[in-house]
């Protein structure tokens, strides 16, 4: 069982800068997608951005521009690089992982972390 752990949370002001990490327990190679999700007080929970092993991204509107995902297969981590902050963007994050089981029938695996805060102010 692979576990995710999210790291790089914290309290910063609009404007500013926070890199988010997520670690897993095993290799991350397997995972057909990684991505970190984020949930506001009394809001659903959202996609932020996903990356696919064969390198497609895809960001929410909100974040365009100013959010980056990566990982790094040989750390077993990925990544979110946050620029140019915004107090809308104060939410728990997650880090998400998804891998393919069954092509036919398609089923897969999801994992997610425990979540990390990212508060700023304004």
């Amino acid at each position: 069982q692979v576990q995710l752990v999210e790291s790089g949370g914290g309290l910063v002001q609009t404007g500013g800068s926070l890199r988010l990490s997520c670690a897993a327990s095993g290799s991350i190679i397997s995972f057909n997608t990684m991505g970190w999700y984020r949930q506001a007080p009394g809001k659903q929970r959202e996609l932020v951005a996903s990356l696919t092993n064969d390198g497609t991204t895809n960001y929410a509107d909100s974040v365009k521009g100013r959010f980056t995902i990566s990982r790094d297969n040989a750390q077993n981590t990925a990544y979110l690089q946050m620029n140019s902050l915004k107090p809308e963007d104060t939410a728990v994050y997650y880090c998400h992982a998804h891998k393919r089981v069954t092509i036919i029938p398609y089923t897969g695996r999801d994992y997610w972390g425990q979540g990390t805060q990212v508060t700023v102010s304004s």
